[in-house]
């Protein structure tokens, strides 16, 4: 490990929002990578007492091992910048910004990246009139790893019921044909392409249950198509205003050609589980799981 590098890494897991047992499983694998990079390594169970643990602890860096609300959306990074202690991935402003599906939308549109008609709604105003015309998906705007998805289908005659659990605000979004493909920016890199193979949709047990789904990475797609998702995931993450690490995620439907490509969201913390996409895409371009945590160690900072 270089002289500079931070003997003490606090990686941040758990956390109280939906995505808590996703975030336990990130923070363990890094935790177990940074060690075999050499640091120093205190795991630390996000909470209210977060404040307090670090102030105990005093790490040189944090690493952000936490996904959703709370934890990706600029609430800790804020805690961070306040306490001013080095940090990975996104900072306060990028963290919201991505969290916020609509609001993203609304910037790739105005960069020019192509995204699918959405609008949000009030849960209690679906009702029996569909939002929008058929097929689409409901989901929360301001949560990841296919929480909480619904996918309204052909031949649907209203909308679902949907659980409580859901935020007062939805995301209604034209239902996006087609394989399913992602690209994660490390730094200023766009590594490949990953095809996401699954029986039906690419939900939370896609994602996270072994066996859920197969990855052929690199992906085998046209080469104006790869290259397109190396671009646009780049282009996203840099008009986002993301730091260390992003995932972008994209649907093509194969038959309107670079036409049928388009965005559906990016990940400013994606991942870090044995299923996830990132590392996977890391060891494809020759860059082991340690160098990938240790590189986003190494590039925290506050002011992000």
């Amino acid at each position: 490990m270089s002289s500079r590098a931070p003997k003490t890494v606090a990686v941040l897991m758990g956390g109280l929002g939906a995505e808590r047992v996703v975030s336990l499983s990130t923070g363990q694998e890094c935790a177990t990578a940074l060690r075999q990079a050499g640091y120093r390594v205190v795991q630390i169970d996000a909470g209210a007492d977060l404040g307090a643990n670090l102030q105990r602890e005093q790490p040189d860096v944090v690493f952000n091992a936490l996904h959703g609300r709370w934890g990706e959306d600029g609430c800790v990074q804020g805690l961070l910048e306040w306490m001013q202690i080095p940090y990975t991935h996104s900072g306060v402003l990028s963290s919201a910004l991505a969290m916020d599906k609509e609001k993203t939308k609304e910037v790739f549109r105005a960069e020019g990246l192509p995204v699918v008609k959405s609008l949000l709604i009030a849960r209690a105003d679906l009702g029996e009139t569909h939002p929008m015309a058929l097929p689409y998906v409901i989901k929360p705007n301001n949560e990841g790893s296919s929480v909480g998805v619904y996918l309204v289908e052909e031949g649907a005659l209203s909308p679902p019921p949907i659980s409580d659990n859901m935020p007062d605000m939805v995301m209604v979004e034209a239902f996006a044909p087609g394989r399913e493909l992602t690209t994660t920016v490390l730094g200023e890199r766009a590594l490949t392409v990953t095809d996401i193979l699954t029986d039906s949709w690419y939900d939370y047990e896609a994602k996270y249950v072994e066996g859920g789904s197969q990855h052929v990475v690199p992906a085998n797609l046209p080469e104006d198509i790869f290259s397109a998702c190396l671009d646009y995931a780049l282009k996203a993450h840099e008009v986002l205003g993301c730091r260390g690490i992003s995932r972008t995620d994209f649907r093509w439907d194969e038959g309107r050609g670079l036409d049928g490509l388009v965005l559906l969201e990016t990940n400013t913390q994606p991942g870090m589980t044995p299923t996830s996409l990132s590392p996977e895409q890391a060891e494809a371009v020759n860059i082991s799981f340690p160098d990938l945590c240790k590189f986003l160690v190494e590039d925290a900072s506050c002011d992000r």
